[in-house]
């Protein structure tokens, strides 16, 4: 009995080795002829294969949330890519890449841009929030006049707008502000010098000035005339009648009103002393005490007081003497 039972197990010893090496023989031809990889599926379609799971599902994620171009915010993909593990013929490639661009064929882009808005309406679109913001606040140096109506609207769409450049973008966003309309004013205010005191000399004024009018010069500084008792203090631009006068400079008005031989006269005091003449005018638009900016409008030429056509009398006065204005112009 305990003979049978020996002889019995060498038997299943022997079976039970076979098997053992059976199994190590296959397992060897297996994974010599397959190696362990990933088959991909998308919405239940098998795409293909791939060794790095980890990797082709970050490469994804990555395009989902960034995209792969300059305006392109994120994609959206229905159909993420499902795993299963499974051995693959070695001689048999993955196609990481294939099935990268299955997903992008899939994915629907989202374009992020600005669109500066009139009111309700989308007027313009740009790239970026800065090239925005630029147009805006040209638009504000400007004074447009819709300025307060204008905003930036970020924007996520699946089409790309037409992107107009700063220039464009400003012209045709731009509605011309209302004109300021001037009141003459005749009155006279202030107090101004009106001594003939003249110096062919040129001191420095600190500062630039502008030539108030574009026109023919008819008299020049230092001239004589039969018309004036001393010599010109002055220069005379001539011009048609009603031209916009423009400060020469920034300053305060001094004097404003009519002047004897000057007509209607404004005076503007600037800094270091220096005072500048507009005579002649037929129309004055500020008063004593009103501050007014380089090349903003001040009168309008005239003929008025001691004149014989329409046309600007110019005066620069440093500490009440008077030097020739083509020195500075």
């Amino acid at each position: 009995m305990f003979k049978k039972l020996l002889i019995h197990t060498r038997r299943s010893f022997k079976i039970t080795n076979l098997i053992i090496l059976a199994g190590i023989i296959i397992c060897v031809i297996v994974f010599a002829s397959y190696k362990t990889t990933y088959s991909v599926f998308i919405n239940g379609e098998q795409v293909g294969y791939t060794n790095d799971k980890s990797d082709l599902q970050s490469r994804i994620n990555e395009y989902i949330e960034n995209g792969d171009g300059e305006q392109v915010a994120f994609v959206q993909v229905q159909n993420m890519p499902q795993y299963e593990s499974c051995l693959l013929k070695r001689n048999e490639e993955t196609n990481d890449d294939e099935i990268f661009e299955k997903v992008k064929a899939e994915g629907i882009k989202y374009y992020r841009y600005y669109s500066i808005m009139d009111g309700e309406e989308e007027k313009v679109y740009v790239k970026s929030f800065d090239e925005a913001e630029k147009i805006i606040s040209d638009l504000k140096d400007k004074k447009s006049k819709n300025i307060d109506d204008l905003k930036i609207v970020e924007k996520y769409e699946t089409e790309l707008k037409d992107f107009m450049g700063e220039e464009a973008a400003v012209a045709e966003l731009f509605v011309e502000p209302p004109k300021v309309v001037k009141v003459a004013s005749y009155t006279s205010t202030g107090y101004v010098n009106t001594a003939t005191t003249s110096d062919w000399g040129a001191p420095e004024l600190g500062f630039s000035i502008i030539q108030p009018v574009s026109g023919i010069i008819t008299s020049r500084f230092g001239a004589r005339s039969s018309l004036r008792v001393s010599t010109h203090t002055g220069l005379d631009l001539a011009t048609s009648s009603g031209t916009p006068i423009a400060a020469a400079a920034s300053g305060t008005v001094t004097f404003s009103g009519w002047k004897g031989s000057y007509g209607n006269l404004i005076v503007i005091t600037h800094e270091n002393g220096v005072q500048t003449y507009y005579g002649h005018c037929s129309a004055l638009y500020c008063e004593a005490g009103e501050t007014v900016s380089q090349g903003e409008t001040i009168a309008a030429v005239g003929s008025t007081g001691n004149s014989t056509g329409p046309h600007l009398h110019f005066e620069v006065r440093v500490d009440g003497v008077a030097y020739n204005p083509e020195n500075y112009l």
